[in-house]
């Protein structure tokens, strides 16, 4: 229960085995997004991307938040989310999104919690957010 953490405690991971380049595509459309490094091996490789498309920045950043609605019981608990982008996400690379609590300010009735994902273990998002504690 979300009223007993305490500084140290860890949210579970979240997943993603493999970043799907087929979603991608789909996301171009969806986010309006017409940026050929999301589909096109050609663009990234003459950019000195490599050889594979680069994930959207807001899918990864949904996966991150995600990962913390899933552990403080729900989106209208997350108050604010401060992150940052540190790296891209490749087709088919595993995402893994992490959280440790921070701080719980009782009398607030919030917790802080510091927020990380990497993609194939380099770090791409680190952040902190801040949540409201369920009324008990």
């Amino acid at each position: 229960m979300a009223a007993q953490w305490s500084p140290g405690e860890r949210i579970a991971p979240f997943v993603i085995e493999a970043v799907d380049p087929q979603r991608m595509k789909t996301m171009v459309a969806i986010l309006q997004d017409p940026n050929p490094i999301h589909y096109d091996v050609k663009v990234t490789s003459r950019l000195g991307l490599g050889d594979r498309p680069v994930n959207q920045g807001p899918i990864n950043l949904t996966w991150l938040i995600e990962s913390v609605t899933r552990f403080i019981g729900g989106p209208e608990r997350l108050i604010g989310l401060k992150v940052r982008f540190l790296g891209n996400v490749f087709a088919g690379e595993r995402f893994e999104c992490a959280g440790e609590v921070k701080a719980v300010h009782a009398e607030q009735g919030t917790a802080e919690i510091e927020v990380s994902a990497t993609a194939d273990g380099r770090p791409v998002l680190g952040g902190l957010a801040t949540v409201r504690l369920p009324q008990d």
